[in-house]
């Protein structure tokens, strides 16, 4: 059996090309077996490779072939078995994905008031250089052994 990536069942799919699809259930997850005029049945792949291209979840499968014209699908569900479906992984990278987007957000929203209370501020600006003038000052008026730390 070939393969077939999504760009080329879309292709396939406009030109006619597609006579029907299955979802085929196989262990844990789902794969879109295609049909064509030629007769060579292919299964989907990932983009860049002849990998399957595996669906944890029907509906998401359902959801692509819709995106690309295909309305009517056939289902098999002969070999699926949902109990050796890997919950864990996903939902463990997804929970973490989530709390990164969340610190990333919290960390940009603080960011944006520490900003905008420095724009606010009436106080007169200083200069770069006098800043550092005075840093330097402060650093050389410390004890050799805590300057060494610092």
């Amino acid at each position: 059996m070939q393969s077939m990536t999504l760009e080329q069942l879309r292709a396939t799919a406009s030109a006619g090309g597609v006579v029907g699809v299955t979802l085929k259930g196989e262990g844990g997850g789902f794969f879109l077996e295609i049909a064509t005029r030629s007769g060579q049945d292919a299964i989907l792949s990932k983009a860049r490779s002849v990998e399957p291209r595996r669906f944890g979840n029907p509906t998401s499968a359902l959801v692509v072939l819709r995106g690309i014209g295909i309305a009517v699908a056939q289902l098999d569900v002969t070999h699926w078995n949902p109990e050796q479906k890997d919950m864990s992984q996903s939902r463990q990278n997804r929970a973490q994905a989530m709390r990164e987007a969340h610190e990333a957000a919290a960390y940009t929203k603080w960011l944006a008031a520490e900003i905008q209370k420095s724009i606010d501020d009436p106080r007169p600006s200083i200069p770069h250089d006098e800043v550092m003038a005075e840093m330097d000052a402060d650093i050389s008026a410390l004890p050799a052994a805590k300057r060494k730390r610092a």
